[in-house]
């Protein structure tokens, strides 16, 4: 692994390296790594797998179904076509397929697995949880297992759930997965919601390893419940259960403030970017790459320009998959990987924003 590049902050002549002691409220951890002093556990991303059904649906298609066109569209969004699950793929399935990958790539036997947390909002059903039909499909039984519903943020929550778990020596490895089957709650005739979604899974393994490899260096969470009208599908919950009958039947499906959501999204990337970098010590020219939640690729590019990001510093994905929520930050991950666009020793920050308000990031040491 190649170390944090400490160049000078030409304002201020302070290297990043000196930066970094001045930040109090930085872990102990993170200090004494700068100070020559590592913490006792990393925890580092060993493996990486992806999937997403085979069958798709381009615009030209959703045109001949709802009032819309390719070109509106993809001006909008930045889609072009995604992913759509076949009746007997559920998001259990899809969450299998991509950790298998990942164990093969950490070469990990599932066997040892200690923990999986599966990101969704698209649940195989109410109870048991998602994470306990993948433990039961790979035969993971050392593992215990839960589900983490933060919508979109899911998957960066769950990594740094699993930092701590980590760092405190607690576990030794863990499998994170985000699957999202979102086009079983998409309401086909809404033209403003229908063209946004896709299904997929992504996954990555993380191991305890106490050599110079920093894995998961930094990260930060936070949410706004008092915007939840923003972004939400509100049945079948306590509030709206399976035996009511709906007043609105569209309450089964996703509802979106698309003027809200496009605002705070933007927002909050650019802070949490923002803060994660000051946290760390981190220049433009220390980060690789900016790995964003795909939600939509106008939010992405404004958020990028309000941090002067570079076009090769940001990667976008979002025109082959649409919006899968959890799925779309590891499933973005996994393709940077697999095509070389970022290796080991690089530093990157992936970054979520989604319905809660929840929103949150990692920097980790490739």
């Amino acid at each position: 692994m190649n170390p944090v590049r400490h160049s000078e902050n030409k304002k201020t002549g302070i290297s990043h390296k000196e930066k970094l002691c001045q930040y109090p409220h930085v872990s102990n951890e993170m200090n004494n790594s700068i100070n020559g002093r590592a913490p006792t556990y990393h925890a580092v991303i060993t493996g990486c797998g992806s999937f997403a059904p085979a069958k798709t649906l381009t615009n030209e298609e959703l045109a001949k179904m709802v009032d819309t066109s390719d070109e509106w569209i993809t001006t909008r969004t930045g889609i072009k076509v995604r992913h759509i699950t076949a009746d007997s793929e559920t998001t259990a399935f899809l969450a299998t397929e991509a950790a298998k990958k990942a164990l093969a790539e950490a070469n990990l036997d599932a066997a040892d697995v200690e923990l999986i947390i599966v990101a969704t909002i698209t649940p195989e059903m109410v109870f048991p949880s998602t994470a306990s039909f993948v433990q039961r499909a790979l035969r993971a039984k050392k593992a215990w297992v839960f589900d983490l519903a933060a919508a979109c943020s899911g998957f960066v929550y769950g990594l740094s759930i699993v930092q701590q778990f980590i760092e405190s020596g607690r576990i030794e490895n863990a499998l994170v997965i985000g699957a999202e089957t979102l086009t079983k709650i998409t309401d086909w005739t809404d033209r403003r919601s229908c063209i946004l979604f896709g299904d997929g899974a992504g996954a990555v393994v993380l191991e305890r390893v106490d050599d110079q490899r920093k894995g998961i260096m930094y990260s930060t969470m936070s949410s706004d419940g008092d915007r939840w009208e923003a972004l939400n599908c509100q049945a079948y919950g306590s509030r709206y259960p399976a035996h009511k009958e709906l007043a609105d039947p569209k309450k089964i499906y996703m509802q979106i403030k698309g003027r809200e959501v496009y605002q705070q999204a933007i927002r909050r990337i650019v802070e949490t970017v923002t803060d994660c970098m000051n946290h760390c010590g981190l220049g433009l020219d220390d980060i690789k790459m900016i790995i964003s939640h795909q939600m939509n690729a106008r939010i992405i590019e404004s958020a990028a320009k309000r941090l002067n990001l570079p076009d090769e510093k940001v990667f976008i994905n979002i025109s082959e998959y649409g919006n899968t929520s959890a799925a779309s930050v590891p499933i973005a991950f996994d393709e940077c990987v697999s095509t070389g666009k970022i290796k080991r020793g690089d530093i990157i920050i992936l970054v979520a924003f989604g319905a809660g308000l929840t929103w949150g990031a990692n920097v980790i040491e490739f």
